[in-house]
């Protein structure tokens, strides 16, 4: 599986959004950064607290130039139903990310369980920061549900990074 290495260019790609754009990583940069933060689906309670929590904070990370949208490999029938049910009006969500594009950025993948909703296949969560140049800053890409950075760590840790011209750690693969 390849891994993405800070300060080199994260691959392009484009969902279809839940309010029936397109997003494309290299035509919508922040100002500082794009969070990109991938997502279960629908099947994840874990995910729906967490993209609750980032709508929340959106005012926080575009205080900070940080535009944030949040990608699954859902459907759109999926995907609607996360914005309705989860109640996430703001955020970005992106759907249909394909699973060639989700290994080129080093996303874990899992088969769904038969007994329960998830889907045949989908990617883990993972957390990408990534600069207007579209190489990548800071990654958390993870096999597992549970324990995902805490946004408030983030936003201290973007904050910290863009007073003190902060460098991408872990540059050396």
């Amino acid at each position: 599986m390849p891994t993405l290495v800070p300060n080199q260019s994260v691959p392009d790609f484009t969902v279809a959004m839940t309010d029936g754009g397109k997003f494309q990583l290299s035509q919508r940069a922040g100002d500082n950064f794009t969070l990109l933060l991938f997502y279960r689906g629908l099947h994840c309670p874990i995910c729906k607290g967490q993209l609750r929590d980032l709508q929340r904070k959106l005012g926080d990370f575009a205080e900070r130039g940080v535009m944030a949208v949040a990608i699954s490999m859902d459907d759109q029938g999926r995907a609607q139903k996360s914005a309705e049910d989860w109640g996430i009006d703001e955020l970005m969500l992106g759907y249909g990310l394909g699973e060639d594009t989700a290994r080129q950025l080093g996303l874990y993948m899992s088969a769904g369980r038969p007994d329960s909703p998830e889907p045949a296949r989908f990617s883990e969560p993972a957390l990408f920061l990534v600069r207007p140049d579209q190489t990548l800053y800071f990654a958390s890409v993870q096999s597992m549900p549970f324990t995902r950075p805490p946004l408030d760590q983030l936003l201290q840790g973007i904050d910290y990074a863009l007073a003190n011209d902060y460098p991408a750690r872990g540059e050396l693969g």
